[in-house]
């Protein structure tokens, strides 16, 4: 464990909006009197019909329910757009920089709230009605944004899809939820490459006749195939419409979107996110968190399909009239110092990025980093995953320059927003550790005897009652919502990490405890992999584990056993790997394939995964309790194999 503690630093103690005192004040507030702390937070919105009660919130074993400012009324689009874009039309909403080098954008807060307007009426004039869904498939431009405002403007709920998924990928998120509307683009641009997302989406559409309209952004221009009485262009349908559009009250327990997250089943799990309690959250603690003042620029390098852009480019940020650099490329194209140069230009002063895009970085060197004036920052931030202490140090001295704090975060899809976090005017940081929770937050370890873990100690990461940003439920299947998340620990959300607790009361995340994969900050089911390579006709089983990866956090590591008379090849392995990006996308391709005779079983037949997963980060020796194993020989045979690839 480092030993290395960075205090406050001195220029935050005085202008930072929370230090020290004021948290430990608001913190004890917050568990002891959340109706007044949450009354209080809550107005950072502003609502059309003011809350009369603030929480309503239960877990029993029986049921759970989550309410919060239950009989309040609002809308997420006008306060992300309309109370700015009065005041403050012609400053920049969002700086748009495009995949290639000289490819920007300006979008003032009266642009946005124009094309909004129109986007909304065009959904309108589709048909598309409060309560709908609306599903999202676009690569990081403008009208991504666009397209979750508009639907939050008129009352319909958006499902945004990573657009790195895959047409199968798509289309199984599209049928959860039924969309009758998919706004999507020609194409994508990552890394000067073209991604086929129209092509993909056709594939997808192909068995889903209920979806009625695809609207189309023209991205890179190029020709693509437009079906008639479907397809529309976006730019003539928002041209046919007024840009007044009047926002649609909705109480603060109407959905505002849900996004899909994976299980530890194979089908993905889609996370209801309400609008009321979900908008304080992300707005209160984007404030606090990144210590946002007026005027600072807020670059959030996620993707607009997952949830940290949901909440901490798009709606925490906006809600605060924060100016946002949105950023479609990757950091290495065309070369390591591209964010560098963004920075540097924009002159950013809150980053907020993923461990593993920073491991990355590191391994091109100081070098990049050096050739441009990053004097703009004032803070950083880390998301996804743990980041390990080197990658820290590293981020906070080049990057930094030994004087940015950096905001290391925990939270999840289903918290919404941020669970534990630094404040950085409040609390000296320790490399790799989440810090402690945030406002109204009762995190707890449990232990498996299902009895609280006090002081010291390690456990499954729980959080007792809940907070405003909490996911409401899975969309159409409530049992597995309650059998997920409150069954393990009755009484509490158990959120499937596990983690240690020091005697400072910090907190250290040390990993998943379910079988789920965090690669690059992105949790994948492995159940859904397995599936992808079982699928295989030449397939007999297949198991897949995470393994110790020095740039994603986590890799993917696949055993495959084969049907008898099957060939091992590397033809098949190349296969293999190929359908999994085909079903799943490319960010669940296995960076190993190892071949097994047969899988380590219990005797009921259940894959012993856990040892599996000791195998797969090289520790051939202690693989634990194999005293369930039905066959030990076949571990034996696995480690034999994969140790003589090695000489």
């Amino acid at each position: 464990m480092t030993q290395n503690v960075f205090p406050v630093p001195g220029s935050l103690q005085a202008s930072a909006h929370v230090n020290a005192e004021t948290y430990e004040r608001l913190y004890r507030q917050s568990i002891d009197d959340p109706e007044t702390f949450w009354r209080e937070q809550a107005q950072i919105l502003d609502w059309s019909q003011p809350f009369t009660q603030v929480k309503n919130t239960h877990y029993s074993p029986e049921d759970v329910t989550i309410q919060w400012f239950a009989d309040g009324r609002l809308n997420a689009s006008y306060n992300c757009l309309d109370r700015h874009a009065a005041t403050r039309g012609n400053d920049a909403a969002v700086l748009w920089e495009g995949d290639a080098p000289g490819e920007t954008k300006r979008i003032t807060w009266s642009a946005l709230h124009s094309e909004v307007s129109r986007l909304a009426n065009a959904l309108k004039k589709l048909g598309v009605k409060k309560g709908d869904f609306v599903s999202v498939y676009l690569p990081v431009v403008h009208q991504s944004i666009a397209a979750m405002l508009a639907c939050a403007r008129i009352g319909a709920i958006h499902s945004v899809v990573f657009s790195g998924f895959s047409s199968e990928a798509l289309a199984g998120r599209i049928e959860d939820c039924r969309s009758r509307v998919l706004i999507t683009a020609d194409e994508g641009m990552r890394g000067g490459k073209y991604v086929p997302l129209k092509k993909n989406a056709d594939a997808a559409l192909e068995h889903l006749p209920f979806v009625e309209h695809v609207l189309v952004v023209r991205r890179t221009g190029r020709d693509v195939p437009m079906k008639a009485g479907r397809d529309r262009w976006y730019d003539e349908a928002l041209a046919e419409v007024p840009d007044v559009c009047e926002p649609v009250d909705v109480t603060a327990e109407d959905p505002l979107f849900i996004l899909y997250t994976s299980g530890s089943t194979g089908k993905p799990k889609g996370m209801l996110h309400t609008t009321g309690g979900y908008l304080v959250h992300a707005a209160a603690s984007f404030k606090a968190m990144f210590d946002y003042h007026p005027g600072d620029i807020h670059f959030c390098t996620a993707d607009v399909g997952w949830v940290t852009a949901h909440t901490y480019l798009i709606y925490g940020p906006l809600a605060n009239g924060a100016t946002i650099v949105l950023f479609e490329g990757v950091p290495t194209w065309p070369d390591a110092s591209r964010w560098w140069q963004i920075i540097e230009q924009y002159k950013v002063n809150i980053f907020y990025t993923a461990p593993t895009a920073i491991r990355s970085l590191m391994r091109e060197g100081e070098g990049p980093v050096r050739k441009h004036d990053l004097s703009s920052l004032k803070l950083m931030g880390s998301v996804g995953e743990p980041i390990n202490p080197e990658a820290w140090l590293w981020y906070h001295e080049v990057v930094g320059g030994g004087r940015c704090p950096i905001v290391d975060t925990y939270w999840q899809t289903e918290t919404g927003a941020v669970l534990l976090c630094p404040l950085p005017g409040a609390m000296a940081l320790k490399p790799g550790s989440a810090t402690k929770p945030f406002f109204g937050v009762r995190p707890a370890l449990l232990g498996n005897d299902g009895k609280i873990v006090e002081g010291e100690g390690v456990g499954g990461l729980c959080f007792a009652d809940s907070w405003p940003g909490q996911a409401r439920t899975i969309h159409g299947d409530r049992e597995r919502f309650l059998k997920t998340y409150f069954s393990t620990y009755p009484g509490f959300y158990f959120t499937g990490d596990g983690a240690r607790r020091d005697a400072d009361g910090y907190y250290w995340i040390t990993g998943r405890l379910d079988d789920v994969i965090n690669v690059s900050g992105h949790r994948l089911g492995t159940v859904e992999v397995e599936a992808a390579l079982a699928s295989h006709p030449s397939v007999a089983e297949a198991a897949v584990v995470g393994f110790p990866h020095d740039i994603k956090g986590q890799g993917i590591f696949a055993f495959v056993t084969l049907k008898e008379g099957v060939a091992e090849s590397q033809d098949l392995q190349r296969d293999l790997i190929q359908i999994v990006r085909t079903r799943i996308g490319p960010i669940a391709t296995p960076d190993r394939i190892e071949w097994a005779a047969q899988l380590p079983k219990n005797r009921s037949g259940k894959i012993l995964r856990r040892i599996l997963t000791r195998i797969a980060a090289g520790d051939f020796e202690n693989h634990g309790d194999t005293s369930t194993v039905a066959d030990p020989t076949v571990v034996a045979d696995i480690v034999k194999r994969i140790q003589l690839q090695q000489t």
